[in-house]
């Protein structure tokens, strides 16, 4: 009897161990959640209220995030795996453009990212690295946090968010030292927008043909699949909230989550929430 209460109390104490933490923090609103209370009460709702503008005049979720440390929740391996997930597990952006920013920070982690969602090809990766280290890295690594995060946070709205939304490829960075052609730039922006183009056009194409052209946000490979609604019925034509269950036939990725569709025939987002987005892991880190 004793061996057996002794084996039940190793049990019941580690189904209380930190790993039962929640794995995400739960956000403050779709705009600005400081958990690690780093930004002042102005900056912060002057932040916020350019984000609020961003989303209504482009439709582009972003939000910033502040934590202490990501091992305040269950544990991930990298930044990059922590950050993914959490954006995922919010489902920041528009489900259909996949087009949703997250920032966060970790102070005393000392390590932030910016995570770009399933739309942004690896050109936004590379100018959201230049942003990192060139705006929010240094003042933040000056101990200057609200500033860093504020700046580094209105170069993204302005050099991703709202150049994206307007259909634009990434600003091309050019080599330090060097100057490019006078004419160069408007060649690259015009073959650039002309390709874009084509690839959006062809990928809207493909999206819309089968599910399973979807790639996976776990391996990165096609052959996911969707269910929706309890039975299996497209609850895109039901009110309320219904389930959306993704599996992907490679990897075993599977995830399920409700899907509120109230949302404007599933265009729309909730005023108070985020959209639905997804992302496969691009963006860029920082530390300092």
């Amino acid at each position: 009897m004793r061996q057996f209460l002794a084996c039940l109390a190793i049990w019941m104490t580690a189904l209380a161990s930190p790993s039962d933490a929640a794995p995400w923090p739960a956000p403050a609103d779709p705009f600005v959640s400081d958990l690690a209370e780093v930004l002042p009460a102005p900056e912060e709702e002057a932040l916020r209220s350019q984000l609020r503008g961003l989303r209504a005049e482009t439709g582009v979720e972003m939000t910033v995030l502040t934590i202490a440390s990501r091992g305040d929740y269950d544990p991930s391996p990298s930044l990059e795996t922590f950050a993914t997930g959490l954006f995922n597990g919010w489902g920041i952006g528009d489900p259909a453009r996949n087009d949703g920013i997250l920032v966060l920070v970790a102070t005393k982690d000392r390590e932030m990212r910016v995570e770009l969602g399933a739309a942004y090809d690896q050109g936004y990766d590379v100018l959201a690295q230049d942003i990192v280290s060139r705006f929010f890295v240094p003042d933040i690594r000056d101990g200057n946090l609200a500033r860093g995060i504020v700046g580094g946070s209105e170069e993204v709205m302005a050099r991703i968010a709202r150049r994206h939304a307007a259909a634009l490829p990434a600003e091309a960075l050019p080599p330090e030292g060097r100057r490019l052609p006078g004419w160069l730039p408007v060649a690259l922006f015009a073959a650039g927008a002309g390709l874009l183009a084509f690839r959006r056009r062809l990928g809207d194409g493909l999206a819309a043909a089968a599910p399973s052209l979807r790639r996976c946000p776990s391996c990165g490979r096609f052959g996911l699949a969707q269910i929706r609604g309890a039975a299996g019925a497209d609850i895109a034509q039901t009110e309320g909230r219904g389930m959306v269950r993704t599996t992907c036939r490679h990897c075993g990725f599977r995830e399920e989550r409700d899907d509120r569709h109230d949302r404007a025939q599933r265009g729309g987002k909730d005023a108070d929430g985020f959209g639905g987005g997804r992302s496969s892991g691009g963006g860029a880190t920082g530390r300092w």
